[in-house]
C-alpha cells in the first residue's frame, strides 16, 4: 500500500476543521463524571458507524469499581436533558449510560501481533464557564450550554483527538497488525473512572499502552511533543461525613454534640500532618459546609479531602493520618465519623524504552513537530491514568503519557480556559504516528 505516514498526515489535514467541529461541540455541552451520557452516545455512534467493535456499559466499565457516582436524582435529570440537546444520537444513549455507567471502549482487529491501548478521558469539570464576549467561546457560539459544568481542562479536545486517531487507523487497517483498543474513559476529574476501566479488563493483554494530555506552551516544555513524563502523584479523594446531635444552643448546648466543631477541628490538624521522609506529600481541605443556624449546635458537616505523595507508598501514609485525625477530632465531640473514597490515583512512571520509541517516531516521521528537550519531565499532578499504565506494567507491557503543547488562553481548570485548536490534529498525528510504528508488523 502507499506510504502509510503520508497518507496518515493528509487524512488528518483533510479531517482538521471537523475535529474542530467536534471539539467545539462535546465543549458546547460539557457533561461531569459518570454524566457523560451524550458525549458516550457521540463516540458510540461515530466507533459504530467506522466499523469498530463499540463496548458501552457494564462491558466498558465495572460498575462496583466506580467512585464518587452522583445520585440517582442527578442521573435521571441529566439522562432527561442529555436526550434533548441537539445532536445527540438518541439511538446510542443506552439505558445504561443513563444510569451513568458512561465510557466507551472501541476495538480494532488486524490480525496478529501486539495489543495496542490508547487512552482519551472525555468528563467537564464541575465550573460555570466565563459568559463575556472577552472569552473566544462565548464570541463564537461554542461556550457551555450546561450550567454548572464546563470543558476547562481540554478533555473535549481528547475526545476530538480519539475520534481523528479512530477514524484514520481504521483507513489504514492494512498498515496495521495486532489488536487496537481505543479507550474513551468517564470520570478522570477526581480521579473516579480509571479503575472502573481497568478493573474491567480492558488493559490486562496490552502490550502497549499510551496517553496524553494537551499542555500549556512554557519554559518546562520548549517543544509540541514530550513523549512520556515521569511520576505523577497519588492521591485520595475522601468525603467525610460527621453526625452529631442537634440542640438548642442557648437553653441545652450541654445535649448538643457538635459536628461543625468536630470537622473544624479535623480540617486544622489535616493541614499539620507531619511529611514523610521518602518524597512529597500534599494535603487539602477544599469544602466544609454545616449548620442550619446560629443558634442550632449543628449535627452534620461535610468535608471534602485530598491526599497525595510522591509514591503511592506515601500517599497511603498521608490516607491513614487523615483518616485517624477525622476519627479522633470526631470523638473529641462525640460525634460519628463517616469516610468515603470519591476517587484515587496510583503512582506512576512512563517506561524509558516506549518513551525513546515513540520520540524517535515522531523525529523520524513528524519532523515538522518538535520533541522537548527534556524527555520524561517530572509531573507534579495527579492523574488516574496511572491506574491503567501499572495495570499494563504488572504483566510486562509498556506505558507512557506524552504531552502536546499548546498555546492556552486561561489556565486549565479556570472559568477562562481556552486552546488553540491546531493541537487536535497535531495530537492525532502523534497518535497515529506510533499505533502505525507499534502495528507495523515483522515485515515492515
Amino acid at each position: 500500500m502507499p506510504d502509510p505516514i503520508a497518507a496518515m498526515k493528509q487524512l488528518v489535514d483533510e479531517m482538521a476543521p471537523e475535529l474542530i467541529r467536534v471539539r467545539r461541540d462535546i465543549h458546547r455541552f460539557p457533561e461531569t463524571g459518570w454524566l457523560e451520557m451524550r458525549t458516550s452516545a457521540i463516540i458510540a455512534e461515530a466507533l459504530s458507524a467506522l466499523g469498530y467493535t463499540v463496548l458501552t456499559g457494564e462491558q466498558a466499565v465495572r460498575p462496583a469499581s466506580r467512585m464518587g457516582v452522583p445520585d440517582a436524582e442527578t442521573l435521571a435529570a441529566h439522562a432527561k436533558a442529555a436526550a434533548a440537546q441537539p445532536g445527540t444520537p438518541v439511538q446510542f444513549l443506552t439505558e445504561e449510560m443513563r444510569q451513568g455507567l458512561t465510557g466507551v471502549v472501541g476495538i480494532l482487529k488486524a490480525g496478529p501481533g501486539p495489543v495496542v491501548a490508547l487512552r482519551f478521558d472525555i468528563d467537564a469539570l464541575p465550573m460555570e464557564e466565563r459568559a463575556d464576549e472577552g472569552h473566544r467561546p462565548v464570541r463564537e457560539g461554542f461556550a457551555s450550554r450546561n450550567p454548572g459544568m464546563m470543558h476547562a481542562c481540554g478533555h473535549d479536545a481528547h475526545a476530538a483527538i480519539g475520534l481523528g486517531v479512530a477514524r484514520t487507523l481504521m483507513a489504514l487497517k492494512g498498515a496495521l497488525h495486532g489488536t487496537l483498543k481505543l479507550i474513551f474513559q468517564p470520570a478522570e476529574e477526581g480521579a473516579r473512572g480509571a479503575r472502573a476501566i481497568t478493573d474491567a479488563g480492558h488493559l490486562d493483554d496490552a502490550d502497549f499502552f499510551i496517553g496524553s494530555h494537551v499542555a500549556p506552551t512554557d519554559a518546562l516544555d520548549d517543544g509540541d511533543v514530550t513523549a512520556g513524563t515521569w511520576g505523577s502523584l497519588a492521591t485520595s479523594k475522601l468525603d467525610v461525613s460527621f453526625s452529631g446531635l442537634a440542640a438548642h444552643a442557648g437553653g441545652y448546648p450541654e445535649k448538643g454534640r457538635n459536628a461543625l466543631l468536630a470537622a473544624a477541628s479535623a480540617a486544622l490538624a489535616l493541614h499539620a500532618i507531619p511529611r514523610h521522609s521518602a518524597g512529597q506529600s500534599r494535603v487539602n481541605v477544599g469544602v466544609l459546609r454545616a449548620g442550619t443556624g446560629r443558634n442550632v449546635v449543628p449535627d452534620r458537616a461535610l468535608m471534602q479531602v485530598e491526599v497525595r505523595g510522591e509514591t503511592t507508598e506515601i500517599n497511603e501514609y498521608m490516607e491513614a493520618q487523615a483518616r485517624s485525625i477525622c476519627q479522633g477530632a470526631a470523638a473529641m465531640q462525640g460525634c460519628g465519623c463517616e469516610i468515603t473514597v470519591a476517587g484515587q490515583a496510583e503512582g506512576q512512571h512512563s517506561d524509558l524504552a516506549l518513551i525513546r520509541r515513540v520520540a524517535d517516531t515522531v523525529a523520524r516521521d513528524l519532523p515538522e513537530l518538535t520533541l522537548s528537550s527534556e524527555q520524561n519531565a517530572r509531573n507534579w499532578g495527579s492523574e488516574d491514568i496511572s491506574v491503567m499504565m501499572n495495570r499494563v506494567q504488572a504483566h510486562g507491557g509498556l506505558a507512557t503519557y506524552m504531552r502536546v503543547m499548546t498555546p492556552m488562553a486561561g489556565a486549565q481548570h479556570t472559568v477562562s480556559f481556552d486552546m488553540d485548536e491546531s493541537v487536535i490534529a497535531k495530537s492525532v498525528k502523534v497518535f497515529c504516528a506510533a499505533a502505525l510504528d507499534l502495528m507495523k508488523g515483522a515485515e515492515a
